[in-house]
């Protein structure tokens, strides 16, 4: 294809892209009131509303908008990404809308239902039995390919515009204007790649907001570590977290300590205690790393009500627990792993209950 034919495809497929996000209303912010916390106000903003239902959704607009407009992707270009599951399911999406091969280099622990919705977008999938060898084998498929390698690990925090354009920070400042507490005391996400903490850290720090940023990372994660030490880059052999689309084992390139307040780690048996519960609440199934979150807010809301503080706290409700009916919504698949989650379950539903 001559230079011109593709510098006119690209432009066609920015359209298209584009397009697809107007079509799109902005994700909902749900309020959820807690009676037993007068003053303070829980928000989920509802990342599962997206058309390939997860947060993951606009990251992976973002990564194709910045790989197209950088000249790295032609109208004959292999995609090729490393993914947990959900980056990979909107990466399809996009790749098939723009008529390109997609190849998912997963983990072969990925929850079936994610691989099954891969398929569904045209994507082809090339399990990993080592979780930590996705990197090398997505740039070893990308060089038999000719293809692109997306990345989505390193280049997370600088294809969003961290300065509005629609991210989610802005969107989430955005709806909450009109609560009873606008400017939220706190927002918590989770760490992927670290692209959506990037993006929301610069963001209160360009508009000079008072928030404060708090990431919800799995225990068997290295990032808290990394927050805590800088020296720690890498987990130990074995160590391993079962919360899917959070956490890693590796430091990534797109995840800025800098612009993040705090950090709290939380036990697996904790995040899907708390998913059971908050799925109750909702009426709805939510993921894993929703769990994740709320339970870095109950943390949070319970040392502000100690101190007499009223406000707002925002939180991610990532994804869909649909994808997630034969691992975290098994009660086998749950035991067979000691996986001790009722506790945590009673003790956010009570967080939770709509009575004092």
């Amino acid at each position: 294809m001559m230079r011109q034919d593709v510098r006119e495809w690209r432009a066609e497929a920015v359209r298209r892209i584009e397009a697809d996000y107007n079509r799109s209303a902005d994700t909902h912010l749900i309020r959820l009131d807690l009676p037993r916390y007068p003053g303070i106000t829980l928000y989920l903003k509802d990342e599962s509303s997206h058309p390939t239902g997860s947060l993951k959704h606009r990251l992976a607009r973002s990564l194709f908008l910045y790989a197209l407009c950088s000249g790295w992707i032609g109208p004959d270009t292999c995609v090729i990404e490393a993914s947990s599951g959900s980056t990979a399911v909107s990466e399809a999406y996009f790749s098939r809308m723009l008529g390109l091969r997609f190849i998912a280099v997963v983990p072969a622990s990925t929850a079936a239902p994610k691989l099954e919705a891969i398929r569904f977008y045209g994507g082809e999938i090339h399990p990993v039995e080592d979780p930590r060898k996705v990197y090398e084998v997505a740039h070893e498929l990308a060089a038999q390919t000719g293809g692109h390698y997306l990345d989505q690990f390193t280049y997370a925090e600088r294809a969003t515009d961290w300065r509005g354009n629609n991210n989610i920070a802005e969107s989430i400042f955005a709806q909450m204007a009109h609560e009873e507490h606008p400017v939220p005391s706190w927002i918590v996400c989770g760490a992927g790649t670290g692209g959506t903490s990037a993006t929301i850290g610069r963001f209160i720090r360009y508009q000079r907001h008072t928030t404060r940023l708090c990431v919800a990372d799995p225990l068997h994660s290295v990032f808290h570590r990394h927050f805590d030490a800088a020296d720690v880059v890498a987990l130990p052999e074995g160590c391993a977290s079962y919360i899917e689309g959070i956490g890693r084992p590796r430091v990534e390139p797109s995840f800025l300590p800098s612009v993040i307040d705090r950090m709290l780690a939380v036990d697996d048996a904790d995040s899907l205690g708390a998913m059971r519960a908050l799925s109750d609440r909702l009426g709805r199934r939510v993921g894993g790393s929703t769990g994740t979150n709320l339970v870095a807010c109950e943390a949070l809301i319970r040392e502000m009500a100690s101190a007499g503080e009223t406000g707002s706290v925002v939180t991610l409700l990532c994804d869909s627990g649909d994808r997630y009916g034969c691992t975290y919504y098994d009660d086998d698949w749950m035991a067979e792993r000691d996986i001790c989650w009722a506790p945590s379950a009673a003790r956010l539903a009570s967080f939770l209950a709509l009575d004092r």
